[in-house]
């Protein structure tokens, strides 16, 4: 099992809510989301294991069982072309969960008019190999978001 959490600090509110039908409709994926704060923050790695992908609006950290965790910071924010997004890690390197992996700014986000809010997806799961789903109600970085069996 595969304990997943919170890459930032904000309000897990579900991929149901997430304002894009890729992730809302869970096609990536099941998981949950993050209505960040508004303030600049780092994200951090959601399992401890390997960064296989790495670009400034997003990151994958496939763990020791396999599970690659999707951490999207913002949605259509692969437009702004790495522009307010600064990595702190490389492709390839293994991380601890908690390491910080990307600086970026939600409230820099949402004022050029995109979404801050991150999906948090377990990639090429099934919806019931998740449990204790977080879907709402504060977070911290760092708090159990769920378990993946």
């Amino acid at each position: 099992m595969t304990t997943v959490t919170s890459p930032l600090a904000g309000r897990a509110i579900g991929l149901a809510a997430v304002p894009d039908p890729v992730f809302s409709g869970a096609m990536v994926g099941p998981g949950t989301a993050i209505d960040p704060v508004r303030e600049p923050a780092d994200a951090v790695a959601p399992v401890e294991g390997v960064i296989v992908s790495l670009h400034p609006h997003a990151f994958v950290v496939v763990d020791e069982q396999g599970h690659g965790v999707l951490a999207h910071l913002g949605i259509d924010t692969v437009q702004l072309n790495g522009e307010g997004f600064e990595l702190l890690v490389s492709k390839g390197d293994t991380v601890t969960r908690g390491q910080a992996l990307v600086r970026w700014n939600p409230a820099a986000v949402e004022a050029v008019g995109k979404s801050p809010v991150c999906p948090v997806v377990a990639l090429e799961a099934t919806a019931n190999s998740l449990s204790d789903l977080r879907d709402d109600g504060d977070v911290k970085a760092g708090d159990s978001l769920f378990t993946w069996k």
